[in-house]
């Protein structure tokens, strides 16, 4: 069974009596070049756990299963989850899962799933579906300590906007966001032909590798991302007017005036050309405990 092959695809969904909906975002990956490049970017190794959220008929699945000593494969789409048992019925290490990946406690769920290997980090490999990227990667992210790496395709500007650097168009508090919980590189680009049906839009491979520590000193992760949010809220105001009308922000104009005073941030400056460090800074005069 080749499911990089359109033909082959297509007459598996028709057997099963399956059409593709836009309400999970449904793509496959068909290009084997391609579907090679997430399985490099992953670097697996043969005693990995892996985490894999909506793998569809499994064409990725297959490619993860020899080369990983578990994996989880999280569907949302019952009627999907058919085709995808029959095609990974011939390894014995994967478990699929029909559930809703962001209704998951993955703290709960993973050590349930991993079993004797509860306390080994596993690696995320996915083919994110497009319409949950967002908030997959936020609670991804934001359970980052029971993963060693997450190998992701997503849609390009996505990936653009989480390795961005400070002062181009792409950098914002997304950017903020994964960067300060994970290094964050782009590993590759796919164009949109290499999906059937193609989507509108062209993908990328991108690989986050989770930190230990954060790279700036803060008085609380929540602080921190409540100013990143706040700078970068207001594109076209400066950074003090942009924190004095934040409304998740209870301070005025003149306590903000004094925090980027005390941070040594000119409040004439635009979100986009802070550096995290000065997003801390502020973070820390505004919020010192």
């Amino acid at each position: 069974m080749d499911l990089t092959k359109p033909s082959e695809l297509r007459a598996l969904l028709e057997a099963h009596g399956v059409r593709l909906t836009k309400r999970f975002g449904q793509h496959y990956l068909i290009d084997r070049n391609n579907l090679m490049r997430v399985v490099t970017a992953a670097a697996l190794e043969p005693e990995d756990l892996v985490f894999e959220i909506g793998p569809g008929v499994g064409t990725l699945t297959r490619e993860l299963a020899p080369r990983a000593k578990k994996v989880i494969s999280v569907e949302v789409d019952r009627g999907i989850v058919p085709i995808l048992r029959q095609a990974v019925a011939e390894y014995a290490n994967v478990t699929v899962v029909e559930a809703d990946a962001l209704k998951l406690d993955l703290p709960t769920f993973l050590p349930e799933q991993w079993g004797s290997e509860a306390g080994v980090r596993g690696k995320v490999v996915a083919n994110i579906p497009y319409n949950i990227t967002s908030p997959l990667l936020a609670q991804l992210l934001e359970s980052k300590y029971l993963f060693s790496s997450l190998t992701l395709m997503v849609q390009k500007e996505v990936a653009e906007r989480l390795a961005a650097r400070i002062d181009s168009d792409n950098y914002g508090s997304f950017s903020v966001f994964a960067q300060y919980h994970a290094v964050t590189t782009i590993a590759g680009i796919v164009p949109r032909n290499a999906f059937f049906p193609p989507p509108k839009v062209d993908s990328a491979v991108i690989h986050l590798v989770p930190r230990a520590a954060p790279p700036v000193d803060v008085s609380s992760d929540d602080a921190f991302f409540a100013i990143s949010r706040a700078a970068f809220g207001q594109r076209r105001k400066t950074l003090l007017n942009a924190l004095t009308n934040a409304e998740s922000l209870p301070f005025d104009k003149g306590q903000i005036q004094a925090a980027l005073d005390v941070a040594k941030v000119d409040g004439n400056r635009r979100g986009e050309t802070l550096h995290m460090e000065e997003l801390a800074a502020v973070s820390r005069a505004l919020f010192p405990i």
